[in-house]
């Protein structure tokens, strides 16, 4: 993102002082990664991706998205995106939201139906993806 923004910063999109609104989505995503990641060590179960689940963890942040760790790392890239101020980081957020749902959460989702079955189902039913 920083990259981009020094070698193709396109159009200044959210200007000085303004950008420093960033660190709000910034903050509040950091937060919502050691919450939700703090649930998976409760649960005595993995946080790392493609690892088999012990727990489906379905309390806390996870009553309100079933990915909110994914959630957090977008809220953390628009608050760089945010304070860096040019449009070209916010490319960068498209593209991890596409390869996240593509390459992480649907081969998750496939697992975790596998593994839970029925309470999968209706957690799935009961909960959006991202919000």
């Amino acid at each position: 993102m920083v990259g981009l923004h020094w070698v193709l910063p396109l159009l200044n999109v959210v200007s000085a002082p303004w950008n420093l609104v960033g660190i709000i989505p910034l903050g509040l995503g950091v937060v919502i990664n050691i919450i939700a990641s703090s649930a998976f060590q409760q649960a005595k179960t993995t946080i790392k991706p493609f690892e088999e689940s012990t727990v489906l963890v379905t309390d806390g942040l996870y009553q309100v998205s079933r990915n909110p760790m994914y959630l957090g790392f977008v809220l953390v890239l628009t608050g760089i995106a945010t304070l860096l101020g040019s449009l070209m980081p916010y490319a960068v957020i498209l593209v991890f939201i596409i390869l996240i749902e593509r390459n992480f959460i649907r081969p998750e989702e496939q697992w975790l139906e596998r593994k839970f079955g029925q309470r999968w189902r209706g957690y799935q039913q009961r909960v959006r993806r991202w919000v």
